[in-house]
This record gives C-alpha cells, structure tokens and sequence, in this order.
C-alpha cells in the first residue's frame, strides 16, 4: 500500500479510537450522580478505555485500536442523605467514582486527537487531489 493510503488508514483508526473515547466519557459524564436503588446498593462505576497498536497487514502499519473496556475500582465517595433511598442505616449514600474534572479532561483531549487525525486525512486527500492535477497539467 502506497504511503498517502497508510497515512490515512493510521489517521482513520485515531479518529475511530477516539470517538470511543469520547463515548464512554459521555457516558461517564451522564451516569456522574447514578447511585443504587437499595441501601448499600453500589452505584455506577466509572468506565475506562485502553488503547493499543494493532498491525494492518492491508496498510502495512500499525494502527490504533481499543485494547480493553474496563471499569475504574477506585473508591466510591460517600454523601450523607438519610432521605435517599440508597442510604444505608447512618444516611450515607455511595455515589459513583466518576470526577468531572478528569471527564471533561479526557473528552477535552480525545475531542483534540479526533480533530488532528481529521485534519491529517484532510491533508492527505489534499496532497493526492495535487498530484493528480499536476498529471493533468503535464499531459
């Protein structure tokens, strides 16, 4: 496979691996305050993504890919609200392992990634777009 067309599968599967990103941190971001419905009952655990090189025998490249979904077994931080009903028998409810400041981060940075892989397959289809009318014009 010629050069320009690996340039744009390796930038096809950043853009790929990063839309993923940004889903689980969406998701991460509207289940932030998800808890149990029983007392004591876990809430939602926070979702993490890992990323890996994977060859493209077709590009004769590696390329990236998700490696693993996973959850983060951090911590749950512990609100006091006796009228909930996930409230144990002092009050406390157990509230999801997810900090928005790390969640906006991540989609801050995988909204980036997304963008530069974009405008690498722009400048690729831009270089090909040149050399074919170059052809043109010497013909």
């Amino acid at each position: 496979m010629d050069p320009l067309s690996a340039a744009s599968k390796i930038a096809g599967s950043g853009m790929e691996a990063q839309a993923t990103r940004l889903r689980i941190v969406s998701e991460n971001i509207a289940n932030a305050r998800t808890t149990g419905d029983t007392p004591g009952a876990d809430p939602y655990r926070r979702k993490t993504i890992t990323f890996g090189a994977e060859m493209d025998k077709a590009a004769g490249a590696e390329v990236v890919a998700v490696k693993k979904l996973g959850v983060d077994q951090g911590e749950f931080a512990q609100e006091y609200d006796p009228s909930h009903p996930a409230a144990d028998e002092k009050g406390m409810v157990k509230m999801p392992n997810v900090n928005m400041l790390i969640e906006m981060a991540d989609m801050r940075e995988a909204n980036r990634s997304y963008d530069a892989n974009l405008q690498m397959i722009k400048q690729t289809r831009d270089i090909v777009s040149s050399t074919i009318e170059l052809l043109r014009s010497t013909q």
